[in-house]
Formats: structure tokens, sequence, C-alpha cells
């Protein structure tokens, strides 16, 4: 069983940091962003129904469509590029990475809509809900997989390129190639008469 980057290949665990530092920003972004306390003269009733935000954002104008589903894509598509880089693997299922980040962020999103309903000034809405889940799907789709394939390519050009030594984490270390037992004639010493 291969590990992940065990081939030499750090740009896996630089991935790995990197998107574990900004998948914690992102998130913080998000909970002050959505959970905020907000100062407005009224509120909007809550909306429970599926896509009947959007229609009535598009009785209003395309404008104002555009922004709300703009607005709604964008705001957790970030993740699905950020989680799959905080896990690292280079070898897993495309089908199996795209639902696994999909339900986390579809998740996330439930997790907000809930929190919202105890914070003044916002407004719980499934519209939200469905728009992050196909913002993370799409952010996932279009990025993911090709910068798998991409660091895939790069780790085997590594790992060919790199010949009888193999790069680790401390420096180059040779690899020795599969010695025979020696004959019992040069291994025992000579016999004295």
């Amino acid at each position: 069983m291969q590990r992940q980057g065990s081939v030499g290949d750090s740009a896996v665990i630089h991935i790995r940091v990197t998107g574990g530092v900004l998948l914690v920003a992102h998130l913080a972004f998000v909970a002050w962003f959505t959970l905020r306390p907000l100062d407005v003269p009224w509120v909007m009733p809550a909306n429970l129904r599926p896509l009947a935000g959007i229609r009535d954002d598009l009785a209003l104008g395309w404008a104002q469509a555009a922004r709300r589903i703009g607005e709604g894509l964008a705001l957790l598509a970030p993740l699905g590029v950020l989680l799959p880089a905080a896990g690292g693997r280079l070898f897993v299922s495309a089908l199996a990475s795209l639902l696994r980040t999909v339900a986390a962020g579809a998740l996330l999103s439930l997790a907000i809509e809930l929190l919202q309903t105890g914070v003044p000034g916002q407004v719980v809405d499934v519209d939200s809900l469905l728009l992050n889940a196909l913002g993370v799907a799409l952010a996932h789709l279009a990025v993911v997989p090709a910068g798998r394939a991409w660091l895939r390519r790069r780790s085997e050009r590594r790992g060919r390129a790199a010949g009888p030594w193999e790069e680790s984490s401390q420096g180059r270390t040779p690899t020795i190639p599969r010695v025979g037992i020696a004959p019992w004639s040069d291994a025992l010493p000579p016999s004295s008469p």
C-alpha cells in the first residue's frame, strides 16, 4: 500500500497545510458574514419553499436574481476546493470525492441556516442551502479533478526522474537493488589443517 506523497512529492504536504489554513480562514469569514446581527428596520419571513425566493427575485428583475444567485453560489464555493485540499488525497474516486465534499458543504450550509434562527436581522432561506451546495459542487468539478490529475502526473514524473534514488523528507536516499545470497564457499572462513 502506497502512502500519499511517498514518491517524494512534498507538494501534497504543502497543499494539505495550505488548504487547511485557507479553510479555517474561509470558515471564519463565512461565520462572520452570515452570523453577525444586522440592524434592519424589518425582516422578511423565513423561506422554507425551495426555489420560491429565486422565483420572487426573477419577478423583480434579472439583475436582482443574478446578484442573489451569484451570492448564493459564491458563499461556500471555495469549500469545493479547500475541503479536498485539506484532505490531501491524490488517489481517490472522483465521484466519492464529489459526494463527500458536497455533503459536507450542504451540512455546513444547513448548520448556518439553523444558527441564523437566533441571529437578529438574519433570515432562514432554503434557497441559500440549495445554492450553497450547488456552488460547492461546481467549484469542486471545475478545479479538483484537473488539479489531482496534474499532481499525480507531477508525482509520477518525479518518481521516474529520480531513478534509483528516492526523494524523502530528509534528502535523497539510495535504493539498493536486491542482492542474492553468497555461495557458502565465500561466506565461510578458510579451514585450518
